[in-house]
């Protein structure tokens, strides 16, 4: 299913929720929802759902015009960060309670339920479990029967709130692959929202940020990473080390601080330069390292200029040892934006 949203307005009384989004969803894609709290990615979510009508603009599912349509006329999958399950049926007949209330033709037989709860079961790992009640079960857990109930009905397009932000950080890397084979395995068109940027590079396949109702780049994980189009994206989107100062031939400077800035004018300037992007440099900036500590593969370095601008650098671990006392580092690449 191929989504498109085109010129959408939303406000709440005053407050303008979404402004002039637009955006189009390929079929079977997954795509994640990105940004802060109250940047409107939940009500963008809404909108595509039926939940919420928008005050302008068209939402289009394979190019019909769906914008006050129902969510029942949608034919959307919803999944909720609480899960919404049933506590006293049990896991198979939550999954079956889609196609259960179904009237008429439209209901299917008894037989061709329990085999759509028994395949779903072993979509998500579940078999053998479809006899308990759901506190009988680990968040999780808990979480694959709400994403197996949204696959029942077999959904045109499944869409997640927040799916894993009740859950512990172990269990979210592990529901975030299980999710991803769920996708590809069934191919529905997904959209899910989150403001874990981890979780949207992890697992999407494009990713839109949003900020105060305005969508400010779409583009695959790495393109959002590692080519920002604005300083909030850049800011937003991975660790990085923000720097106001001037551009001036070439070379952004502040204070100590000196970065490349080819092919941009003079002028005043943001920049950001990640933390990996920083190395060892005979011809950089000093600075005076303060710690140094270790997390698996990675030597992770606090640093601060004579000025007392805090400065963090990522290197490997076999790196480590050369991060001591007094250093000069030299950005490779850095992301700068006229002020």
């Amino acid at each position: 299913m191929t989504i498109s949203i085109r010129s959408v307005e939303k406000k709440f009384g005053r407050y303008p929720a979404l402004n002039k989004v637009g955006l189009e969803i390929a079929d079977g894609e997954l795509l994640a929802l990105l940004g802060p709290s109250g940047s409107g990615k939940t009500t963008l979510l809404r909108v595509i759902a039926g939940l919420e009508f928008p005050d302008a603009g068209q939402v289009l599912f394979h190019d019909q015009d769906v914008t006050f349509a129902s969510a029942a006329a949608r034919r959307v999958g919803f999944v909720f960060q609480q899960y919404a399950l049933f506590k006293h049926m049990t896991v198979a007949k939550n999954i079956a309670f889609g196609l259960d209330v179904r009237k008429g033709k439209d209901k299917p037989s008894k037989v061709e339920i329990t085999r759509r709860v028994d395949e779903l079961l072993r979509l998500v790992e579940l078999e053998g479990l479809g006899g308990r009640h759901p506190s009988q079960l680990s968040g999780g857990q808990r979480q694959r029967v709400a994403l197996s109930r949204a696959l029942a009905v077999q959904p045109s397009v499944l869409l997640l709130d927040e799916p894993f932000g009740a859950l512990d950080a172990t269990v979210r890397k592990s529901l975030r692959k299980e999710l991803r084979r769920v996708h590809d395995a069934t191919g529905v068109t997904t959209i899910f929202v989150t403001h874990d940027q981890e979780e949207a590079l992890d697992l999407a396949d494009r990713v839109a940020i949003l900020n105060q109702g305005v969508i400010e780049q779409v583009g695959t994980p790495e393109q959002v990473h590692d080519h920002p189009v604005s300083p909030f994206v850049c800011g937003f989107v991975g660790e990085s080390n923000r720097f106001e100062g001037v551009v001036s031939g070439g070379r952004f400077t502040s204070g100590s601080v000196f970065l490349p800035a080819t092919g941009l004018a003079d002028g005043p300037a943001v920049a950001f330069a990640r933390p990996h992007d920083f190395s060892l440099d005979g011809s950089g900036f000093e600075v005076r390292v303060n710690r140094v500590h270790i997390q698996g593969a990675l030597a992770h370095v606090d640093a601060e200029t004579a000025d007392g601008r805090r400065i963090d650098v990522v290197t490997s671990r076999d790196q480590a040892e050369h991060f001591t006392g007094t250093v000069r580092l030299a950005a490779r690449k850095a992301h700068v934006f006229p002020a």
